[in-house]
């Protein structure tokens, strides 16, 4: 982890400049209007081992600028300093005015910035030969010390841990991450905090009647399990309920996926990824908050085991399912932790699951989708803008219900056409909702990875709804300080 200097009059290896491409501010440099535009980098080097090398980094449009947009330049300038082996860099102090009208860093762009480095910096190597790469061993941000960048800097450096835990588990091999160690890993990170765990599992999940749950998971040599994390930082806060949908590997069940490559199936439990990373970061800060993360956990494989279309799974809130496709699977898990959290008391529900392809078809590969309340949903499209997890608010339709119709059971788990199904995975999941509980569900299947490197964002999982689901909770608990809820 790179250390933050303030104050030091060490010499950096690399002096980083951050410019505008309409700004007034320009380092004495060839530099051209194209290696000023959003993401570009350029260098120059120093002409002798000990002179500095410069590092420009473009941030676009003035106008434009935002803490997403300083994250990114953070990403690129600590993953190009690593990428050519220097130990040790900084931020040139003259263009401070120029971005914040100040000679100091204010404390959210501290945090926006070591965030953005940590996270444009991490790598996944357990599965590669030993590459023995220099990390940047410090950087100084201001040549002005202050005790409250240490501490925004701190924050930025949970935040990018806990998005980093969420791509670990994601880009894990799913024969490393089957649903046991997927189990296993949970208890590990969550053994000495202020949380207490209970895995449903074997003969519980029969007594609970979650039958989606085993209906999936019945094809995997790893049995299914449902994980609640229970934190009570404020145990008479009122009682939110964070599920994830964990499906460790999707090969579509019976519905075979048949693409050339399908080892992105891993990705699959992105949902309860989110879901852990938020919860590390929020049990990290001790925030004051009740919350239960219910995550359901399987394999979603073929065998002769495997439950098939034509299937009626029954749920304990009376409801019947007639199964018509298995690649829709992850509604089926959902349902069974949507109904757990309304028997433990949670009076407000958000889930989150990698749920269809058709949410990209809607949104591209940047922005997520969510349902639901309105209230919830304005607020995480809001601090999405902040945060770099985008989100957009997409409709319930009760009329299309009916597309949900089953002649053997009370609904299908897949619609009768194919249009909407991001809509369609929503409004089957409302079903399952108690009417006093407030609810939102987000479709996080298009923005769970990325192809490329850029920016804070690394080639594999994005860590997406780590942030989104932390900032959420806190966002709520400081407006009720504030007395802005209730």
């Amino acid at each position: 982890m790179m250390e933050l200097k303030t104050g030091t009059e060490q010499h950096a290896n690399v002096l980083i400049e951050l410019v505008f491409s309409d700004g007034g501010y320009a380092p004495e440099l060839p530099v051209s209007a194209k290696m000023k535009e959003r993401g570009a980098l350029a260098w120059f080097y120093g002409r002798s081992s000990g002179e500095q090398d410069i590092l420009i980094i473009g941030l676009g449009a003035r106008a434009r600028f935002s803490m997403e947009i300083l994250r990114e330049a953070a990403g690129s300038a600590g993953r190009a300093i690593q990428e050519i082996g220097k130990a040790t860099a900084a931020v040139n102090p003259a263009c401070l005015s120029e971005l914040f009208g100040s000679v100091v860093w204010p404390q959210e762009a501290v945090t926006a910035w070591v965030e953005g480095w940590e996270l444009g910096t991490y790598t996944f190597n357990k599965y590669r030969a030993a590459d023995p790469q220099q990390t940047v061993e410090w950087l100084q941000l201001s040549p002005h010390s202050r005790e409250e960048d240490a501490a925004a800097a701190e924050l930025g450096q949970v935040r990018a841990a806990s998005t980093a835990l969420a791509r670990d588990l994601c880009n894990e091999a799913a024969g490393d991450l089957h649903p046991a160690a997927f189990v296993a890993r949970i208890r590990h990170i969550f053994a000495n905090r202020n949380v207490k765990i209970h895995v449903y599992e074997g003969e519980e999940l029969k007594q609970r009647q979650m039958n989606g749950l085993l209906a999936v998971g019945a094809g995997s040599k790893h049995p299914p399990a449902m994980v609640e994390i229970m934190y009570a930082g404020d145990p008479d806060a009122e009682h939110l309920a964070l599920i994830g949908k964990g499906i460790t590997f999707d090969m579509g069940g019976m519905n075979l996926k048949n693409a050339r490559d399908l080892s992105d199936a891993r990705f699959d439990m992105g949902g309860a990824a989110a879901v852990v990373g938020a919860m590390d970061m929020l049990t990290r800060l001790g925030v004051k908050a009740r919350i239960s993360a219910i995550i359901p956990i399987a394999d979603n494989v073929p065998d002769g085991g495997s439950f098939l279309p034509s299937d009626v799974i029954r749920y304990p809130n009376g409801l019947s399912v007639q199964v018509v496709n298995t690649d829709a699977e992850g509604r089926l898990i959902l349902a069974d932790a949507i109904l757990h959290a309304i028997r433990s008391g949670a009076s407000q529900i958000i889930d989150v699951a990698t749920l269809t392809g058709a949410v990209g078809h809607a949104l591209g590969l940047k922005v997520a989708g969510i349902w639901g309340d309105a209230e919830f949903a304005e607020q995480f499209m809001r601090i999405g803008e902040q945060s770099g997890d985008r989100i957009w608010q997409l409709p319930l339709v009760d009329e299309d219900e009916e597309l949900l119709g089953s002649p053997y059971a009370d609904m299908a788990n897949l619609a009768s056409n194919p249009y909407g199904g991001a809509n369609m995975a929503a409004l089957f999941l409302r079903r399952f909702v108690d009417s006093k509980a407030r609810w939102c569900h987000i479709d996080m299947a298009n923005t769970v990875q990325v192809p490329s490197t850029r920016g804070y964002k690394v080639t594999g999982a994005t860590g997406y709804g780590v942030r989104l689901l932390a900032d959420f909770v806190c966002e709520r608990i400081a407006a009720k300080d504030r007395g802005g809820i209730s």
